[in-house]
């Protein structure tokens, strides 16, 4: 029994010692597994407790215009933010921060009792509540540096720009389209805190520095920006207009060189403007463009060959089409003209005509080699279609109206591409706002270069239409765009604005043209929208601004004006002065234009509009000189009032004087060479159109 007893303890002590040893063992291969296997895991979990990262911004690239002159930056400014874990005693340190930031008290409590790792409390704290922060030395508030972005030029080209939250990220406008590009690659610095969440001064750090965005250089010139915005600024306060905008574009490249919008925004300070200020409308809105679009049906209807320079076209005011009457804007019509005449007179009968006989299936082509229907490609988010009708929904009435630009919709940007192509000899380029990509120390990474997206029209339309076009501007509605010592090409527009299915009485006034003629440097669309003065014509309210603009550039752009006979006449200080043209005008407006210039007038017949004038617009004629305004067909050639006053031409060379009596409808029978001495008839006498002077000259003494 008692062996027995020894044996039983023996084994109970054997299997107690193998149980100790199997706890040991165990526990001894835990702790290996964890010191060992697991080593690298528990040592990254134990950072991540005692290290907090915070994150870092990098600095968004900048935004530059083509010289290379910034109008987007960023710069690093402190920022306070709390860890509410680590935060003690959350009251009293948000009534301190609170007191610090000057910010309310309640809604800093809020962020630092609230359930998460980290909350920003300040974004852009001043250096001095940024060093009282950190002297206040406050557990669970710390302060980081982060970029800020800023416009150092205000509101100046603020719709292409467009915005940037404060999380670094681009909102609208080229900080959004270019994103990706201008955002760079966050930092982030790791502060290491002891096991009460008390940061340790002397304690491991680990900073990873951020990698700033890339520079993007815009095609747009800030001085040519700033020329445009002043003018439209100036256009839309004067007329009352809704808003109103100016697009100007290299016809050569499809480089955007402005693009004005007013009323504007001041990045800087988005919020404090209507939301509809910061729409770049001429991208991303689309509206019905009334007579500028008659540039797109001419070309079409030259380059099939259906009408030519001298094709005649009679117009009694209207044009009926199926059951529909189109009415001329001029009661009683254009009588007979050729076509380059209809275009002067923007008559919508004829081009409603040129349409149909165009047909459907041609029209339709060219509607898409201009790219009317679908997006340009530029490099801007938003950009809208425009509305092209579905060719199965469009029927002769349809097409006729589409022919002077009613019942189609296009978008600013489609049509000053399309006119590019004419200016540049047929050729459609895809628009860009973007010319290069830069790193932040300025070294070139991509530039974009001129994309063709197809050849229009042929060099030989170009060349036809540029001449009627300036012809337009030169005898037709046009005239005020002209600019002394340099060619204009355009096209004037007053469309109906469509109100519920009808056309009601708002009106968009436009002008879309290039200079010079034989070199485009620049073209441009000005469109005023519903504007509320008195006179609401585009060639009356538009084509003027046109002319400030594209005058100011030539100057910037150090274009020379061309040198003529004409030119150097009016640049001599002469006494003459050029005649303005006042066709088409009302009586009341003819009055405002000549009278500040210095002319007198006469009015012949009965109506309300001009219809003829004596001397022509254009000539060059002494001051004071009696414009003949005849207010209809009939009175030119009843009664003894169609004379032209003769001029005194003393002093005036043989092509000199030649030149301002074909001005004035007058021959001339010279005799000799050299400077006028004596004429015949007297100056102050009155002549019939067609009659001659005999004009005497004698040669110089040279000194």
């Amino acid at each position: 029994m008692q062996g027995l007893n020894r044996l039983t303890l023996k084994r109970r002590t054997t299997v107690l010692l193998l149980c100790i040893f199997g706890f040991f063992g165990v526990l001894i291969g835990r702790l290996f597994f964890i010191q060992v296997v697991k080593a690298g895991f528990y040592q990254e979990l134990a950072e991540e407790q005692r290290l907090r990262e915070v994150p870092i911004d990098s600095k968004r690239g900048i935004i530059l215009d083509r010289k290379l002159r910034p109008l987007a930056i960023s710069f690093g400014a402190d920022c306070v933010y709390a860890i509410p874990s680590q935060v003690k005693k959350a009251e009293e340190t948000a009534k301190i921060v609170a007191e610090i930031l000057g910010l309310p008290m309640e809604k800093v409590y809020r962020t630092l009792t609230k359930n998460s790792s980290f909350e920003w409390i300040k974004r852009k704290a001043t250096p001095s509540e940024a060093r009282a922060i950190l002297d206040a030395r406050l557990p669970g508030i710390e302060v980081a540096p982060k970029a800020q972005r800023y416009y150092p030029q205000g509101s100046l080209a603020g719709s292409i720009i467009g915005i940037a939250g404060i999380d670094n990220q681009g909102l609208e406008g080229i900080e959004k389209f270019y994103d990706v590009t201008l955002r760079g690659v966050p930092g982030s610095e790791l502060a290491e805190f002891d096991s009460k969440g008390q940061h340790i001064p002397l304690g491991a750090r680990r900073y990873i520095p951020p990698k700033d965005g890339l520079s993007v250089v815009l095609t747009i010139d800030d001085h040519i920006q700033h020329i445009a915005e002043r003018e439209i600024e100036k256009a839309v306060l004067e007329q009352g207009a809704q808003r109103g905008t100016i697009v100007i574009m290299d016809p050569m490249t499809g480089e955007l060189l402005a693009l004005a919008n007013y009323p504007g925004f001041d990045p800087n300070h988005y919020n404090d403007y209507p939301v509809a200020n910061r729409r770049n409308w001429p991208l991303t809105d689309q509206y019905e463009p009334g007579s500028t679009f008659k540039i797109i049906t001419a070309a079409a209807a030259l380059e099939e060959g259906v009408v030519h320079r001298d094709s005649v076209f009679f117009d009694p005011g209207f044009i009926v089409v199926e059951d529909r009457r189109l009415r001329c804007w001029r009661a009683g019509g254009h009588g007979s003209q050729t076509f380059v005449e209809a275009t002067e007179n923007s008559c919508n009968p004829v081009f409603a005509t040129i349409a149909l006989r165009l047909g459907k299936e041609k029209f339709y082509q060219y509607l898409d080699k201009f790219g009317f229907g679908k997006q340009t490609n530029i490099d801007f988010p938003g950009e809208a279609l425009g509305i092209v009708p579905p060719p199965a929904r469009v029927k002769n009435v349809e097409l006729a109206t589409i022919g002077f630009g009613q019942g189609i919709s296009v978008t600013p940007i489609q049509l000053v591409r399309a006119l590019c192509a004419i200016a540049n000899g047929g050729y459609l380029l895809e628009p860009r706002l973007v010319r290069e990509i830069r790193t932040p120390e300025g070294e070139l990474i991509k530039k974009f270069e001129k994309k063709v997206i197809t050849q229009a029209v042929s060099e030989r339309t170009s060349v036809e239409l540029k001449a009627i076009l300036e012809s337009v501007v030169v005898n037709g509605a046009g005239n005020r765009a002209q600019i002394l010592g340099y060619s204009v090409a355009g096209k004037t527009g007053t469309a109906q604005k469509p109100v519920g299915g009808i056309y009601g009485q708002g009106r968009i006034a436009s002008f879309l043209g290039f200079t010079p003629v034989d070199d485009p440097k620049l073209a441009m669309l000005v469109i005023l929208d519903e504007p509320q003065a008195q006179v609401k014509y585009g060639g009356v309210i538009a084509a003027p601004v046109f002319a400030a603009v594209a005058r100011d550039i030539l100057h910037y752009l150090g274009v020379p004006p061309k040198v003529n006979e004409a030119g150097k006449l009016y640049n001599a200080e002469t006494a003459y002065k050029v005649v303005p043209n006042i066709l088409r005008l009302t009586r009341e407006e003819a009055k405002n234009i000549l009278k500040p210039l210095g002319f007198s007038w006469r009015e012949i017949g009965q109506g309300e509009y001009i219809m003829e004038q004596n001397p022509k617009a254009g000539a060059f004629v002494p001051p004071n000189t009696r414009i003949l305004l005849y207010l209809d067909a009939e009175a030119k050639y009843n009664g003894n009032e169609s004379t032209v006053l003769v001029p005194d031409l003393t002093g005036l060379s043989t092509q000199k004087a030649a030149e301002v009596l074909k001005g004035l409808g007058l021959k001339m029978m010279g005799n000799g060479e050299g400077l006028a001495v004596e004429q015949i008839p007297p100056p102050g006498a009155r002549l019939a159109p067609g009659m001659t002077v005999s004009v005497y000259f004698t040669p110089t003494l040279e000194e």
